[in-house]
């Protein structure tokens, strides 16, 4: 990329930046100190930031530095700024794992593949960075970052908030940060000091000036060191002595551009072109700008006097003084000059070395639509796709739409370029794109595929109840023109519905439409059985629907299913692993999601996954791997702005029974979700069921559970049905129970499942009496017992040592009552615990409140570490799986040997087991 040269001498203003330099200081010690920092140096244009930038390089003693800048013609090109500030250290590529090594030599172009996820990239980047600092402390400057390719910029991003424990500073300068380094540690860079300006601008003018003009002046330009050097140059003393109001109205970038045009208008005329050809290339390369302005007659001593005027350089690198002067220089170019520049440097330009940058610089010299240079750039977006670079794939194809006479095919480049910029997340930019594609001669199949991007939009944007029926509407449409994609669209629409749940009938709706759709053309795939038997459940009943969800899911764990597939509808088969009571199922496909979307790094789909497994987590009783699991959700959540509900964390807080954290939990949920339309999150009221329960508080828990079970939430409603069951009996309403027990008893019989049938026996039970109570609780300990459901066998002893003590048999009672307690207090399910602990006291039996140890009090992150650790993970396994680097895994390990003073994995193991903190890895 061309770069900039920054101010010199006192325009640095560094005699008055003594605040600045501090901050600056101690942000390169703490680098060298080995910790990972990041900071955005934010300010207005010319107000000093690249000469801060300087500053760092200069005190950087010991330390590598690595640079780059943003340009603005270059925001279209995908990983322009990353490769310009990692090729250097790409020798170091070779350390990292695999699919980290190969998506950044795919996103980088030096090898072919498929189309990595932006995050995997950003580890990737996280992995060498930390490599290239293992010898020295690494600097990494960012200038401009506001015109970084989007590609980029997200990895950079990403980057500078995943290197906690790496010696790698990352600094950022920008004019108005973009939102990829948005929540970083910001430098405020102000105009200097009255005193200050007032030197720097005396030290720039050719004579005297009246004093209250050059108030007026400092006063203008706020103290901008650029500004108050370049502002008086070219003006004549009356112009000097007006001072600068003639612009009062133009911004202060815009005035300074301006004093660079006027500087730029007194060069000859070959000096300008030059310049001006130099601002039309981005690369900075020398040989490539002379090969153009060979082209187009330009001599080499057109140069001189560009420089001599301290404008630009033509060196080992183009370097301009300022990007305000290579902005200037475009500006100045006539429309017909600046396609005669981008002409030149087409032409100038290897196609086989760099065809993306050559296509594009024959778009910019196009004067109107050019079918082969429409179709060049439709190439170039295939290529930028598969390396991973959405942005710039979508902006080739919209550049491509715009070049395009024939209307038919202009329609089809526009709809693609809608496509990209969805994939992309530019959902704006897709509609509008999408409204250009619509508005011309479409075929019925590309009409239907338009509707259907509208409403996948309109589910990216929010998860509410708009998108179900686009979608239902969009599958409805493919159905006569594209079988497959109707289905999947369908099963998108069951999707979406989901999450609206009880604030629209349109599960119902996507239901009802799956049973007239077409049949599949291919008989037996697991993704048409699944949509078949979600329809059929929903429509028939769970005695209908449950065998058909059932060959589903062995259609789901015996066929391979690729990536993309999974990524697209695995979370509806883990819900239908719910529906049916098959917990073995469920924790297949729960691990299955999690790891596929660590293992392609689809950053954009974990949060949901990792919520599943942290459901399963809970219900297994395995609270501190959910806990655990939560903080890398949260983790991951902070680099996508991920905006999904915090279900997970208010399961797992439920179960414990912390009544405080829960609650201020649902609350949370509830607001969020229910403004956005996403009814699923009333479910939280499940949450509130399941604490109060634990609390003794039944009343208050069947209120919650009432409220829930008004809907058939897919997947969860058995449970919520069982907590109303308890909370009735226990707050002494059992008529209240006898139809959700009936509920219960259809949903539970057509599974046939041991926790399906335990379920429904600990329920019968607490409506029952003698004998038929007493076997209906055997059998719900004994069903319980063969699953994973650990909590759901102890919460059977609990109420069956409940009824024993009101039948008089203390002894009897006791034994359950201490199994229940010893399974409650392991588990680390507090509320119930000492529901429990009550019980045995009115038995007579002495019980000490227990509590479940915390593991040297380790933090969330730590304890997961501590797990993975154990569980035989690498530390590159560890940090790929948690998206941190080697390094910083080891420095939280070092912590946790120091909390638990061991010395090793094996002594970990045992420190952990002996507080209960081993388990299954997450």
């Amino acid at each position: 990329m061309a770069a900039h040269s920054g101010i010199s001498g006192p325009a640095a203003g560094l005699t008055d930046r003594a605040r600045e330099r501090g901050v600056l200081d101690r942000f390169v010690a703490g680098v060298r100190a080995g910790e990972g920092r990041a900071l955005v140096v934010r300010g207005e244009p010319g107000v000093g930031k690249t000469v801060l930038l300087d500053y760092v390089a200069g005190r950087a003693r010991g330390c590598q530095v690595a640079r780059a800048a943003g340009v603005q013609s270059e925001m279209e090109l995908a990983f322009a700024g990353l490769h310009q500030l990692c090729a250097p250290m790409l020798e170091h590529a070779e350390s990292l794992p695999v699919p980290q090594r190969a998506a950044l030599r795919t996103a980088l172009g030096l090898s072919a593949g498929p189309a990595p996820d932006r995050f995997l990239v950003g580890l990737a980047v996280v992995g060498l960075l930390s490599e290239a600092a293992g010898e020295r402390p690494l600097l990494c400057l960012i200038d401009d970052q506001q015109w970084l390719d989007h590609a980029s910029a997200q990895a950079l991003g990403f980057a500078a908030r995943r290197l906690a424990a790496d010696p790698v500073g990352l600094v950022f300068a920008a004019r108005v940060p973009g939102e990829d380094v948005t929540g970083l540690a910001e430098l405020v860079v102000e105009g200097l000091a009255e005193d200050d300006a007032r030197e720097l601008l005396e030290s720039v003018l050719p004579g005297p000036l009246d004093e209250r003009v050059r108030d007026r002046v400092i006063a203008e330009t706020r103290g901008n060191p650029l500004a108050l050097l370049e502002l008086p140059r070219g003006l004549t003393p009356a112009q000097l002595t007006g001072g600068f109001g003639v612009s009062d109205a133009m911004p202060l970038d815009g005035r300074i551009e301006e004093s660079f045009a006027r500087q730029l208008e007194a060069l000859p005329a070959q000096t300008q072109r030059l310049v001006q050809l130099a601002a039309a290339d981005p690369t900075g390369d020398p040989v490539l700008v002379w090969r153009a302005a060979g082209r187009l007659a330009i001599g080499a001593g057109a140069a001189g006097p560009a420089t001599e005027a301290g404008l630009a350089e033509f060196g080992a690198r183009v370097l301009f003084r300022h990007p305000l002067v290579r902005s200037a220089a475009y500006r100045s170019a006539s429309v017909q000059t600046r396609q005669e520049l981008h002409s030149a440097l087409a032409e100038a330009t290897d196609s086989a070395v760099d065809p993306e940058r050559r296509a594009w610089h024959r778009a910019q010299a196009a004067p109107g639509p050019d079918e082969k240079v429409a179709a060049e750039l439709e190439q170039c977006a295939g290529r930028a796709q598969r390396r991973g670079g959405l942005a710039a794939a979508a902006a080739f194809l919209e550049r491509s739409a715009g070049l395009t006479l024939d209307p038919a095919r202009r329609a089809q480049r526009a709809l693609a370029a809608a496509q990209a910029k969805y994939r992309a997340g530019a959902l704006d930019a897709a509609l509008g794109l999408l409204a250009m594609a619509q508005a011309g001669p479409l075929d019925e199949l590309q009409r239907a595929r338009g509707e259907r991007l509208r409403a996948q939009v309109a589910f990216a944007s929010n998860h509410g109840r708009d998108a179900p029926p686009l979608l239902l509407s969009a599958a409805r449409q493919l159905e006569a023109l594209d079988v497959p994609l109707a289905r999947e669209t369908y099963l998108e629409a069951f999707t979406a519905a989901l999450f609206v749940g009880r604030l629209s009938p349109a599960v119902e709706d996507v239901a009802r439409a799956v049973r007239r759709a077409p049949q599949p053309l291919i008989q037996g795939r697991a993704s048409d059985l699944l949509l078949d038997g979600l329809a059929l459940l929903v429509t028939d009943g769970y005695a209908a629907g449950t065998p058909a969800l059932k060959r589903a899911l062995l259609a789901v764990l015996s066929q391979e299913i690729s990536a993309e597939e999974g990524l697209s509808w695995l979370w509806l088969a883990e819900r239908a692993a719910m529906a049916v009571w098959d917990d073995e199922t469920w924790h297949v496909l729960a691990s299955r999601h999690v790891k596929l979307a660590r293992d392609a790094g689809a950053l954009s789909e974990l949060p949901l996954a990792v919520r599943s497994r942290i459901l399963l987590h809970s219900h297994s009783g395995e609270l501190e791997q959910g806990a655990a699991l939560i903080a890398e959700a949260q983790a991951v959540a902070g680099v996508t702005g991920s905006h999904l509900a915090p279900y997970g964390a208010t399961g797992v807080a439920a179960w414990r029974g912390r009544e405080a954290e829960a609650t201020a939990l649902i609350q949370a949920n509830m607001d969020s979700v229910t403004s956005r339309g996403e009814g699923r999150g009333v479910t939280s009221q499940y949450s509130a069921a399941l604490l109060y329960n634990g609390l003794g508080r039944y009343d208050k828990a069947l209120a919650a559970a009432e409220q829930v079970c008004e809907y058939d939430d897919v997947g969860v409603l058995g449970w919520e049905l069982a907590e109303l069951i308890e909370a009735a009996v226990r707050s002494g309403k059992p008529a209240r129970a006898s139809e959700p027990l009936r509920r219960l008893s259809e949903m539970t019989r057509a599974s046939g499942t041991d926790w399906a049938l335990g379920t429904e026996a600990r329920s019968r039970a607490l409506l029952s009496e003698g004998e038929t109570a007493d076997h209906s609780y055997r059998e719900a300990i004994e069903r319980l017992g063969r699953t994973r459901m650990r909590p759901a066998l102890a919460r059977a002893h609990l109420v069956y040592g409940e009824w024993l003590r009101r039948e008089n048999r203390r002894k009897d009672a006791r034994a359950e009552l201490r199994t229940a307690h010893d399974l409650f207090t392991t588990m680390g399910i507090e509320a119930f615990a000492e529901r429990t602990r009550h019980e045995l006291l009115a038995t007579g039996e002495t019980v000490r409140k227990r509590t479940v140890e915390t593991a040297g009090e380790l933090t969330a992150q730590e304890a997961h570490i501590a797990r993975l650790a154990v569980d035989g993970r690498t530390n590159v396994e560890i940090g790929a799986q948690l998206f941190l680097s080697t390094r910083t895994v080891e420095w939280h390990l070092s912590k946790v040997y120091t909390k638990l003073g061991v010395g090793s994995r094996r002594e970990l193991r045992q420190a952990l087991t002996s507080v209960g903190q081993a388990g299954p890895p997450a």
